[in-house]
């Protein structure tokens, strides 16, 4: 049976660096839930208090309705994958997965039982008698998951599990990963720094930073309805223009670009403010749009193939950079050291208060891209 898990006012400190500030979250039984963050926003500790690794200093941690803030990991109902699969060398696969229960005292009709049926559910069933040195990085994790899994529990944490694996084979981890969640119905607590798979996995993201939650929703709702600078630039791809609110939804960028926006998160007349729009509601055309909002001119400085869509570098006057996402076979792709337009529309824009970290973030989020120049 799965447990829903419950962290109040949950704080961890290591000497004077506090880790883990004051953090309060629900996660549902038999949900599929990402602790989203860049290094060091404190959603491994997280993970760590849940499993009992480390103990927190204040605050409670609930898992099935029962209290385990002070218990030791062996006695709470959950099992955790680390980024270093740990498997023993010296022991073949089944033995490797059956060591837990070996360890619980389970018998041993009952231990092959257990152990074949958990084989056979990670297609590993043909490999209980390999060591862990002849299998492949994608083998190793599936062993590890086994392992974790055959001692049925209710909850299972798992800490950047697939950081280690090339792209191909990590994307192929994450639906294998998350059609076994969907089957076992358990709860899955999943850590990851890297947001596409937070979206691709999760039925609810955590974001975090500095040791908080910036905010908590469905992958549509973070990426739609971000509440801060943060969230959007970490969650997909943002263009951010800094600048002066000159009133409710119309912002004044220091390079001179007006940006009318339909969405606004409490951002004041008068104050300094952040428009936001994602890259892939810029369009580009070789004329000037019609308005004075909402458009901005330069060159096209790269144009960079990412397999179905092209990413377009658009380099302004002042040498601001804005990005459009294109399909491959829009109408107007313009090429590289052309001079256009870019414009989107006002629904497509949002305003949130000044952060000077949302440039860091974006930085992080969408670094220049990688692939061929058309």
């Amino acid at each position: 049976m799965a447990s829903d898990v419950k962290l109040d006012r949950v704080s961890k400190s290591f000497g004077a660096f506090k880790a883990v500030d004051d953090v309060s979250l629900r996660v549902p039984a038999g949900s599929f839930v990402a602790l989203l963050g860049p290094s060091g926003a404190g959603k491994s500790t997280v993970l760590r208090m849940i499993g009992g690794f480390e103990l927190a200093d204040t605050g409670s941690i609930h898992i099935g309705g029962r209290d385990v803030t002070d218990l030791p990991p062996y006695k709470r109902d959950v099992n955790t994958v680390f980024q270093s699969y740990a498997l023993f060398p010296h022991m073949t696969v089944a033995e490797n997965v059956a060591f837990g229960l070996r360890q619980d005292g389970v018998p041993r009709e009952e231990r092959r039982s257990r152990v074949r049926a958990v084989l056979e559910m990670v297609q590993l069933i043909d490999y209980a008698q390999r060591g862990p040195a002849q299998l492949s990085g994608g083998q190793q994790q599936r062993v590890a998951l086994a392992r974790a899994l055959v001692k049925r529990p209710s909850v299972l944490l798992l800490d950047e599990p697939l950081a280690a694996l090339d792209r191909k084979l990590r994307q192929q981890m994450q639906v294998e990963l998350k059609l076994l969640q969907h089957d076992l119905g358990i709860t899955f607590i999943f850590v990851t720094h890297d947001q596409e798979e937070a979206l691709a996995m999760s039925d609810t993201i955590a974001v975090m930073r500095d040791g908080r939650v910036d905010q908590v929703g469905t992958p549509t709702e973070l990426y739609d309805r971000p509440r801060t600078a943060f969230v959007a630039g970490f969650i997909g791809s943002q263009n951010f223009l800094a600048g002066r609110v000159e009133s409710v939804g119309r912002l004044v960028a220091d390079n001179g670009v007006i940006v009318e926006a339909a969405n606004t998160r409490d951002v004041a007349a008068g104050s300094k403010g952040l428009a936001a729009v994602r890259p892939e509601y810029v369009a580009l055309t070789a004329r000037e749009p019609a308005g004075a909002g909402n458009k901005a001119e330069g060159r096209v400085v790269a144009v960079v193939m990412l397999g179905d869509a092209l990413e377009y570098v658009l380099r302004l006057d002042n040498g601001d950079e804005i990005f459009a996402r294109l399909a491959r076979n829009a109408p107007e792709r313009p090429q590289e050291g052309e001079r256009v337009w870019a414009r989107w529309a006002r629904e497509h824009a949002a305003l949130f208060p000044y952060e000077a970290v949302a440039a860091r973030v974006q930085a992080i989020a969408r670094p220049r891209p990688e692939g061929k120049s058309e």
